[in-house]
C-alpha cells in the first residue's frame, strides 16, 4: 500500500497544501487546486491502495482545513478498504 504523509507544521494555507499534494499524490498537470478537482483525482485517478495521513495539525488548522479533512474522510468511505485516511494533532510541548 502506498502511503503519503502531510506534515502540517510545514503547511499553513490551502495553497500550501495543494502544492505539496500535487507533488506527493502525483496529481495530473490539469489538477485545478480546489476541493472538487481533488475529489475527482482521489476517487478516479489515484493508484490504489493508498493511505493518507495528516500529521502535526494544530487546533486552528482543524478549523481551517475542516472541508479538506471531510473530503478525505468521505473518500475513505467511498473507496472502502483501498483508501485510508487519518489525522493527528500536534503534540503539546
Amino acid at each position: 500500500m502506498n502511503q503519503v504523509t502531510f506534515d502540517f507544521e510545514r503547511i499553513g494555507t490551502i495553497e500550501d497544501f495543494y502544492v505539496v499534494a500535487r507533488r506527493e499524490l502525483q496529481l495530473p498537470e490539469h489538477f485545478g487546486k480546489n476541493l472538487d478537482a481533488l475529489w475527482d483525482c482521489l476517487t478516479g485517478d489515484m493508484e490504489l491502495p493508498l493511505a493518507v495521513r495528516f500529521d502535526n495539525m494544530s487546533m486552528s488548522q482543524l478549523e481551517t482545513f475542516d472541508k479538506l479533512i471531510q473530503l478525505f474522510e468521505d473518500a475513505a468511505d467511498e473507496l472502502g478498504g483501498s483508501f485510508s485516511f487519518e489525522y493527528y494533532l500536534r503534540k503539546a510541548v
